[in-house]
């Protein structure tokens, strides 16, 4: 498999083609699925709950993602490989870029944040910086607690917030953005926007 690079994927949106995503946290099921031409993985802090048992994503270290972001590159070292920036490892921009160069030097192409046009600036940083960033929008798990548990997000007028959230994220210079757990409608919405 040649490898997949953000430039193979705006030409999938262009197209109007589909790409596979899914996340993995060990060599293992990362070679797996390359091998089945899934050229898209995301090493997330839901590790947290399927590989060390908590009850949320919180406690997961930037470490963390850094250990089974390098176990995955090994595993599909062709893929696209996203990496999740865990809850407060991107407070600041300062600290923000600090932990996006460790799980950048441990294999991802790209790093993921949880959050709305509260991160545009920081997104913005990235970019400028060479960092190409994924945003999540709609149920972040890292906000759970704000949430109230784990819920469907964007209805009602909370629809045009997320909405003006993804805009904002696209025009900071995210590449890429997962929508999670929101209605059909504002997903689509949001896609041919």
């Amino acid at each position: 498999m040649k490898p997949t690079t953000i430039a193979l994927l705006q030409k999938c949106k262009q197209e109007k083609k589909r790409f596979a995503t899914i996340t993995a946290y060990d060599h293992s099921f990362a070679k797996l699925f390359a091998d089945e031409g899934i050229n898209v993985l995301l090493v997330g802090d839901s590790l947290g709950m399927t590989v060390q048992g908590h009850d949320s994503t919180l406690p997961v270290t930037v470490e963390d993602i850094a250990y089974h972001t390098r176990a995955v590159r090994r595993g599909a070292p062709n893929s696209l490989l996203l990496a999740d920036l865990p809850f407060m490892a991107y407070a600041t921009p300062e600290q923000t870029f600090e932990n996006a160069a460790i799980v950048m030097r441990a294999g991802a192409n790209m790093v993921k944040l949880e959050g709305g046009a509260w991160l545009a600036d920081t997104v913005k940083m990235l970019a400028e910086r060479a960092v190409p960033v994924c945003g999540h929008l709609g149920l972040t798990p890292q906000s759970v607690n704000v949430f109230g548990g784990y819920k469907v997000q964007g209805r009602g007028d909370a629809a045009q917030t997320l909405f003006d959230d993804a805009l904002a994220l696209e025009a900071a210079g995210a590449q890429l953005l997962v929508l999670e757990c929101v209605p059909v409608e504002l997903a689509k919405r949001i896609t041919d926007a």
